[in-house]
C-alpha cells in the first residue's frame, strides 16, 4: 500500500526532505502524549532561555514581552486542558512552540535562537525530576513521621526477632519498625545526593557543540534554580546517567518498601497472626466469604519488579550510545514517570497504610515461647560467670536439646534442672531467662533495650524536624 500522507510544512525541519514523513513514523516517534506532562517544565525553561537572550541583546525586548505574553496564555490553556496537542508536532516542545507562533507570530520563532531540542528536553527532564525528587522527599518525611509514631507506641512489646525465619532473640516491636527509619533514612540520602547531580544545566550545549550566540548560562541557571551549569556540551545533551541514578535510589526504596510488604502480608497470616491491616487497604474474595487479602502491600512487592524493571531498561538504554544525542533517549522518559509515579503513589499510600495496624501484642508474646528465644542470654549469663564463651555455647545448646524433648521452654525449667548443664547457675539466672529481661540488657546504642528505642526514635524526631 502507497502512504500518501503528508508532512505538515512547518515542521522544524521539513525544508531538508523532499518527501513527507508516513503516519506509521509518526506515530512511532511522536513523543507528545506522554511527554507533555513536561509542560510547564518545557515553559519556565523557554521562558528563563528568552530572558537571557533578550538581556544579552540577542532577541528584542519586545520579543520578551510577546513570549511572555503567549506563554502566560497556554500556560492558562493547558491548566483548563483546552490545549489541543498535535501528534504532527512530534513532542512537547514543539506543540507549545508552534501555538506560541500562533498567538505572537515571529517572536516565537525567535524564541530557539541559541539552543536545541536536545539541550531543551535535557534541561526539561532535570527541571521535571527535581520536582518529584522533592515531592518523594516529602513523602518519604511523611511515611517516616508516622512510622515513629507506631514505634514509639510500641518501644517495649516484645516481638520474636528472626534470622532464617526462625526466632532468633526477643527484640521489641518498635526497635524493629525503627530498622526500617533507617531504610529509609538512607533512601532519603540518596534521593538528596542525586538531586545535586540532576540539578545541572545543560542549556546552552545547543544540539552538540554549544551555539555562535553571547549567551550567559549562569544567568539562566540562577533563573531556573540550577546549582551549576553541565562543563561539557557533548555529554550535557546526552547524559542519562542522572534518570538511571534515579532509578536505582527509587529500586532501593521500592526494594526496602516490598520488604515491609513481606513482613505485614506474613505477620497478618492467621498462622503467624502479629498483626491486622485496616479494611480500607485489604480486599475480599469472590468466592470465599472469610477472606481478607493484604491486596496493597503484595502489589507494591509486585510494583517492585517493575521499577527494578526501569532500571535495567535505562541502563540498556545508554550501554550502546555513541556521542552525542541519539533518538534512543526519547525511550528514557516513560521508564522514567513510570517510576516517579510508582514510588509517589507508593509512598503515599504506605504512610497512611502504617497508621492503619492493628498489633496484636499477646500473639507476638506468645511466640516467644516457641523458639527458645532467650537461649542467648542464658549463654551470655554463663560467660558472664566466668565460662569461655564456646563452652558456653555448648551448654545451653545441650539444655535446648532437653527441652525441645519435653515440650517446655528454658524458663519453665527448675533452678535443679538448669544446674545439671553447670554448677555455675545460680538463682538470678531467672531474670536473664524473661523477655524483658533480655531486652532491658540489650541497652547499648542500636540495641533493642526499650529506653535506647525512644533515645533512637527522639533523636529520629530531630532529624525529621
Amino acid at each position: 500500500m502507497t502512504d500518501t500522507s503528508t508532512s505538515s510544512p512547518d515542521k522544524a525541519w521539513s525544508g531538508r526532505f523532499s518527501e513527507p514523513v508516513s503516519d506509521l513514523v509518526k506515530r512511532y516517534t511522536a513523543s507528545v502524549f506522554f511527554d507533555q506532562r513536561m509542560a510547564m517544565q518545557d515553559i519556565r525553561g523557554s521562558l528563563a532561555h528568552a530572558k537571557m537572550l533578550a538581556r544579552q541583546g540577542i532577541i528584542d525586548k519586545s520579543d520578551l514581552a510577546d513570549i511572555e505574553r503567549g506563554m502566560a496564555l497556554i500556560m492558562q490553556e493547558i491548566e483548563r486542558g483546552e490545549f489541543i496537542w498535535s501528534l504532527d508536532d512530534e513532542d512537547v516542545h514543539l506543540n507549545i512552540e508552534k501555538r506560541l507562533t500562533a498567538l505572537v507570530g515571529d517572536a516565537g520563532k525567535r524564541m530557539h535562537t541559541g539552543r536545541s531540542r536536545n539541550d531543551q528536553v535535557a534541561t526539561d527532564i532535570r527541571l521535571w525530576l527535581r520536582d518529584a525528587i522533592d515531592q518523594i522527599l516529602a513523602l518519604i518525611r511523611s511515611f517516616q513521621a508516622n512510622l515513629l509514631d507506631i514505634a514509639e507506641q510500641h518501644a517495649d512489646t516484645p516481638l520474636p526477632g528472626f534470622t532464617h525465619l526462625q526466632v532468633a532473640q526477643p527484640v521489641t516491636f518498635g526497635h524493629h519498625l525503627m530498622a526500617y527509619y533507617e531504610m529509609t533514612r538512607r533512601d532519603a540520602e540518596r534521593f538528596i545526593d542525586v538531586r545535586r547531580r540532576v540539578n545541572r544545566l545543560p542549556l546552552g550545549s545547543a544540539a552538540l557543540a554549544g551555539t555562535s550566540f553571547p549567551i550567559d548560562r549562569e544567568f539562566v541557571a540562577r533563573e531556573l534554580g540550577f546549582d551549576e551549569v553541565c562543563a561539557n556540551s557533548l555529554d550535557a545533551v546526552s547524559d542519562r546517567d542522572f534518570a538511571i541514578e534515579f532509578c536505582a535510589a527509587s529500586s532501593l526504596l521500592m526494594m526496602h518498601l516490598s520488604r515491609l510488604s513481606e513482613e505485614l502480608i506474613m505477620w497478618m497470616s492467621p498462622r503467624v497472626g502479629f498483626i491486622d491491616l485496616a479494611d480500607r487497604f485489604c480486599t475480599g474474595s469472590s468466592i470465599m466469604p472469610q477472606k481478607k487479602n493484604p491486596d496493597v502491600p503484595e502489589l507494591v512487592r509486585g510494583k517492585t519488579g517493575r521499577v527494578n524493571g526501569s532500571l535495567i531498561a535505562l541502563l540498556t538504554l545508554m550501554k550502546g550510545q555513541p556521542l552525542a544525542y541519539n533518538k534512543d533517549n526519547q525511550e528514557d522518559k516513560e521508564p522514567l514517570f513510570d517510576t516517579a509515579d510508582t514510588v509517589i503513589d507508593t509512598l503515599r499510600i504506605y504512610a497512611d497504610m502504617i497508621t492503619g495496624i492493628r498489633i496484636k501484642a499477646d500473639a507476638m508474646r506468645a511466640a516467644l515461647t516457641q523458639g527458645y528465644a532467650t537461649a542467648t542470654d542464658l549463654a551470655d549469663y554463663l560467660v558472664k560467670k566466668g565460662l569461655p564463651f564456646r563452652d558456653a555455647h555448648e551448654v545451653v545448646a545441650l539444655a535446648v536439646r532437653a527441652a525441645e524433648s519435653s515440650g517446655r521452654d528454658l524458663p519453665d525449667f527448675s533452678l535443679v534442672e538448669l544446674q545439671v548443664y553447670s554448677s555455675l547457675i545460680g538463682e538470678d539466672v531467672f531474670q536473664v531467662l524473661t523477655v524483658e529481661g533480655s531486652l532491658a540488657s540489650r541497652k547499648h546504642i542500636g540495641g533493642t533495650a526499650p529506653e535506647q528505642v525512644r533515645q533512637a526514635i527522639a533523636q529520629a524526631r530531630k532529624t525529621l524536624s
